[in-house]
């Protein structure tokens, strides 16, 4: 996963993404993934065009609403790490060592990968390369495969999505250029260690080992990797230089990039070099950005003859309303097929929605974060399926815990598939606040009366007055917030929202991060479960890991997730997501549709659209 900061469409967060984004996973089964999903039709009658093939031109994609890219460099510390850096941007051009996503499914996608299948014997894993190559000509070896490896244990806290790989592996050995092997430091599930800790590798050049002082070494020799890492990072922070760099320049995925601007406007060609299995069509890929989604469904509607946008979405305040009674996965009519656009099938992100509260909050509110019954009060506050039926039109499903209840999977709880454990309830709120020491000032501020009752380091006349900023210009989750401070307010506790524009939201823990912690809350984010597509939960939930933004710390919780690593059996992870749930280490909200899609009738294969959420536009062509 990344937590991603999670971005806003459905709306992350790992990648962990979108104002609210990052999503995966898998199951564990004799070493083996299985996974069960129930799935909606992936197919999508397009319209008005013809069937034959047009190589070239340029295809237009919409960026989320506030989220351009800002961040090159694929080692994204967790302020970075987010879909529109990973997903959006990165992943075009510098491929992972494991791709997932394929047939709209989130499994491991062996044609796209770099290497084969791992081979398990025991604690030891062989990993072989396929015959890539680097643009500039050099092969994929498995010295990349290192550089990346030695830069994780050298800067683990650089990187948002660390979890404790490769820590956790005894010996790394290069046998050849084509292969290297592991010797884990302990028996783990191999899906596990495939999904969650090998799909973290994105192998680098070995031209980007530099420094400002030259050539380095990091590598072969893992003291060298700090300062390869401050020089890159320190490159990857000067945007005016992407399209133009000599170390972003040398890629090994389909795409290179030939322009960027700092407000959105990127440009992609081809990589002509790129020895993977689907070669670009395309003349160029664009990503152009908006301010808010209402700007670009303005585009949206001047019609696909404006040129403007082939690939967009529909916000889901414009969207047309579900049929009655039917799956979320189930469209209504396309407002936009008059102006040359086909409606896809919605589809789910593999994640979960929620608010961030921060245990670490130097406000003052700490101390009431920290306590359990505050968060069940403000759990019965949160009105999933109105923010379902209202605002999301119906296209999203609510969030239950920290597995997702869409896709349906068997890595969900039985006890997670009844629904909510502190469905909306403002009475219970307020009944529950009282009987902890609260004078209850429904419209004002409720405020502390009784210290002994109301908790640890909470003083008498304290005021329940939280600050939360959240995305600028995403419409839903404006109404979401709009909400949510209505409803909070019937229990006294005042909500100070804040819109901001998503790049300027607090990212990742801000004691880790070293950043300030004056912030109570940071809502409409969410994570998606890559790039550790198995739901444990070690790189958003443990203790003192750069993506755990609240800080939220819990030993239980950390002896359950460790045995989820090590074990295949589903009722370790039953046990754990059903402890986590009830805890509330964020405040669960709906997981909408992704993305309502609008794709130009004369482009083809952009369906199916992966629960993953990277784009594949090598796979795009226009038709005539």
């Amino acid at each position: 996963m990344r937590t991603h900061k999670i971005s806003s469409h459905g709306s992350a967060h790992t990648r962990h993404g979108k104002p609210w984004s990052g999503f995966r996973i898998r199951a564990l089964l004799a070493g083996a993934a299985s996974l069960t999903l129930a799935t909606a039709g992936c197919t999508s009658a397009v319209t008005s065009a013809g069937n034959t093939p047009v190589r070239g031109g340029t295809a237009v994609w919409a960026e989320l609403a506030s989220t351009p890219p800002n961040y090159i460099f694929p080692y994204e510390g967790s302020a970075y790490f987010s879909l529109s850096n990973a997903n959006y941007f990165a992943n075009l051009m510098y491929r992972p060592l494991y791709w997932f996503g394929g047939s709209g499914l989130p499994t491991v996608n062996n044609s796209l990968s770099l290497a084969r299948p791992p081979v398990f014997d025991g604690a030891k894993v062989t990993i072989t390369l396929k015959h890539y190559r680097w643009s500039n000509g050099t092969p994929v070896t498995a010295r990349d495969v290192m550089f990346w490896l030695n830069m994780e244990l050298a800067v683990p806290a650089d990187y948002g999505g660390y979890s404790g790989f490769p820590a956790n592996v005894k010996d790394i050995t290069v046998v050849s250029p084509s292969e290297l092997t592991m010797t884990m430091d302990k028996a783990y599930s191999p899906t596990w260690f495939w999904y969650n800790d090998l799909s973290q590798i994105t192998p680098m050049p070995a031209a980007w080992d530099q420094t400002a002082s030259g050539p380095s070494a990091c590598a072969t020799t893992v003291r060298d990797c700090a300062a390869v890492y401050n020089y890159l990072n320190g490159q990857a922070k000067d945007l005016s230089t992407y399209a133009t760099s000599p170390i972003w320049g040398i890629v090994d995925g389909p795409w290179r990039l030939s322009a960027f601007n700092a407000d959105g406007h990127v440009t992609f060609v081809p990589n002509k070099s790129y020895s993977g299995p689907v070669k670009p069509r395309l003349a160029a890929f664009e990503e152009v950005p908006f301010t808010t989604d209402a700007a670009e469904y303005n585009v949206l509607q001047a019609g696909v003859s404006n040129g403007k946008i082939d690939v967009g979405y529909l916000p889901e305040v414009d969207a047309p309303a579900r049929p009655a009674g039917s799956s979320p996965l189930t469209p209504g009519a396309n407002p936009l097929a008059a102006k040359g656009y086909t409606l896809a099938p919605p589809y789910f992100a593999w994640g979960i929605g929620f608010y961030v509260l921060n245990f670490q909050s130097t406000t003052g509110n700490g101390p009431v974060i920290r306590q359990l019954y505050f968060r069940q009060v403000l759990a019965y506050l949160t009105n999933q399926a109105a923010v379902i039926n209202g605002p999301l039109r119906g296209y999203g499903a609510p969030t239950v815990g920290p597995v997702p209840a869409m896709p349906m999977t068997s890595f969900l709880s039985p006890k997670g598939r009844k629904g909510a454990l502190y469905p909306y309830n403002p009475g219970k709120a307020v009944t529950l606040l009282a009987s902890h020491g609260w004078t209850v000032v429904p419209d004002g501020v409720s405020t502390c009366a009784d210290p002994d009752l109301c908790g640890p380091r909470i003083k008498k006349g304290q005021g329940l007055s939280l600050t939360f900023p959240y995305p600028s210009g995403v419409s839903w989750i404006a109404l979401e917030m709009d909400q949510l401070q209505s409803s909070a307010s019937l229990a006294g506790i005042r909500l100070n929202l804040r819109p901001e524009p998503f790049n300027e939201l607090p990212g990742g823990n801000c004691v880790v991060t070293k950043s300030p912690c004056n912030w109570d809350g940071v809502a409409g984010v969410g994570w998606s479960y890559a790039p550790d597509y198995l739901p444990t939960g070690e790189a958003l939930f443990m203790c003192g890991v750069p993506a755990n933004a609240g800080g939220y710390c819990d030993k239980t919780n950390e002896a359950m997730i460790n045995k989820t690593l090590t074990s295949g059996n589903l009722s370790y992870l039953y046990r754990w997501q059903d402890y986590l749930s009830a805890q509330l280490p964020v405040e669960w909200t709906p997981n909408p549709v992704w993305l309502l899609t609008e794709i130009a009738s004369n482009l083809r294969g952009v369906l199916p659209q992966s629960p993953t959420l990277d784009i594949n536009p090598e796979n795009w062509y226009f038709v005539k």
